[in-house]
């Protein structure tokens, strides 16, 4: 009896010791390194501040009715309920933001790593001047007054009157009033400001590869640039595959800016409405912080879940 309850105890004895040894061991390690912690440290605490905690706050707030000038009060589901179940806008703001991810989102990805693979293979000078050209739009302040001039409903827009003295069409068209054109239109932009900071990471990535493992490839059969991008660049480029992933999907979710800067706000018919747009619109036009809270916390978990999928298919790369 005495043997069966001393192997029953073993494992709890063993798993104890095992915690407390990576604790010590913890401990150990943060006072060794004590110097790079406290650089980390100011950064550390802006973003608990800055980012943390007003997430968990926003979670919290998303269960009560909250109008800024009085105290919140707790509802419980209420304002998920009344998301899903009455906020007709909200779902059609869904319908455009998964549209607007699916869509723009992989394509603006494998466009970075496919634009930054190419810009590689050229000379230094060349290519830092070429990541200059492909990352100038998606930091430049003014970028949407030339798709509002390129895109503009009347005959002095120049699609419009490309269009017309083409003869393909007798009329202008009315781009970013017609619901019918709005989406596409806002596709196009968003995909020409794709090649971000996802696509600097790329670049960086392929400089960062040691040229040895390409010669080595070549003895061991590899025969062809595809085979090469397969076997030994994706695999010696997963951190920075990831880092590209979670940006070009937290970029895809969020996108805002560029509909109310086209499309207006709202939108016609709400046809370029997105999950950013609505939390916009209940947080800081129509101060219900509370309900706002619940589209920020939806929009945040399904981004989370997005990352994780995506995360776990990059694994695979290279395997």
């Amino acid at each position: 009896m005495s043997a069966v309850v001393e192997k029953a105890v073993q494992p709890v004895q063993g798993k104890t010791v095992t915690f407390r040894s990576r604790f010590e061991n913890l401990k150990k390690q943060v006072w060794k390194n004590k110097i790079s912690y406290l650089f980390v440290a100011p950064f550390g605490i802006i973003f608990f501040v800055f980012t943390i905690i007003p997430v968990v706050v926003s979670m919290g707030l998303s269960f009560t009715y909250f109008n800024i000038l009085e105290t919140p009060k707790f509802i419980g589901w209420q304002n998920y309920t009344r998301l899903f179940l009455s906020d007709d806008v909200f779902l059609k703001s869904v319908k455009n933001t998964f549209l607007l991810a699916a869509i723009t989102g992989p394509i603006g990805y494998l466009a970075s790593l496919m634009f930054a693979w190419f810009i590689n293979e050229l000379p230094p000078k060349i290519r830092a001047l070429m990541v200059l050209i492909f990352y100038a739009p998606s930091i430049s302040g003014n970028v949407y007054m030339i798709w509002q001039v390129m895109f503009s409903s009347d005959a002095y827009g120049y699609i419009n009157s490309t269009l017309i003295k083409l003869g393909i069409a007798t009329e202008p068209i009315l781009w970013l009033q017609d619901p019918k054109y709005i989406m596409p239109v806002i596709m196009i932009v968003v995909l020409w400001m794709s090649l971000g900071t996802g696509f600097l990471s790329f670049v960086a990535g392929l400089q960062s590869i040691d040229r040895v493992q390409y010669e080595a490839g070549v003895v061991d059969g590899i025969k062809n640039r595809w085979q090469e991008l397969w076997y030994i660049t994706l695999p010696n480029m997963k951190p920075m595959l990831m880092f590209g992933a979670v940006m070009s999907i937290t970029s895809s979710f969020a996108i805002s800016d560029v509909t109310i800067a086209l499309a207006g706000m709202p939108s016609v018919d709400y046809a370029a409405h997105t999950v950013v747009n609505h939390l916009i619109d209940y947080g800081t036009i129509r101060f219900e912080m509370g309900y706002a809270s619940a589209i920020a916390t939806v929009l945040f978990l399904t981004m989370i879940f997005c990352n994780k999928v995506v995360q776990n298919l990059l694994r695979k790369v290279g395997r």
